[in-house]
């Protein structure tokens, strides 16, 4: 007889996959970019759009995936303690989708093309807000504070198309607890 996994079980290996995916992309992505496009003034990232996922379909437990990637970004980049703390905290401001998640509806946002990508995008914005708020609090110059939008432009259309391709395949851009009691009844 086959042991079924329980929902923590199940949460805890979806979240340790995500955020292994997130780490290692983005690792390798800053190396190319620190190796191979080091004159560019541009950055790609792919944590707006992995936590955006996860904030879809987890919640809260996508502040994870928001403060990892931060860490794993200024790491890879040999960026300073100062960088850690801006990343890090400056991220955490991506929670505050949980407030559109929360009145909207997961599903409605997942069933809306329109919502979906807005989602992905807001997720990135309020990352962007929040590392130019706490360096700002910190004591850096407005123009930098600045930097953390003009330069992360690609990851936005990133996130965006990265969510919307996510939104189409089936229960990855979904909460996952509507997600398995769908396909439990669909299998009964």
């Amino acid at each position: 007889m086959k042991r079924r996994l329980s929902f923590e079980e199940y949460r805890g290996i979806d979240l340790t996959l995500f955020t292994l995916i997130m780490c290692v992309s983005e690792a390798m992505l800053v190396l190319a970019a620190t190796r191979w496009f080091a004159d560019q003034l541009y950055t790609v990232s792919v944590v707006g759009a992995v936590t955006a996922i996860v904030l879809m379909r987890w919640g809260p437990y996508a502040a994870i995936n928001a403060v990892l990637g931060g860490f794993v970004f200024v790491l890879a980049s040999h960026g300073s303690l100062g960088q850690i703390v801006i990343y890090c905290i400056g991220n955490l401001f991506s929670m505050f989708l949980l407030i559109p998640r929360r009145l909207l509806g997961p599903e409605r946002i997942r069933k809306d093309g329109v919502l979906s990508v807005c989602f992905g995008l807001s997720t990135l914005l309020m990352m962007q807000a929040g590392r130019a708020i706490t360096a700002l609090c910190m004591g850096n110059e407005f123009s930098t504070c600045l930097g953390f939008f003009m330069t992360d432009g690609l990851s936005l259309l990133f996130s965006g198309v990265v969510v919307w391709i996510a939104r189409r395949l089936d229960g990855i851009f979904e909460d996952q607890k509507h997600y398995i009691l769908r396909v439990n009844k669909a299998e009964d």
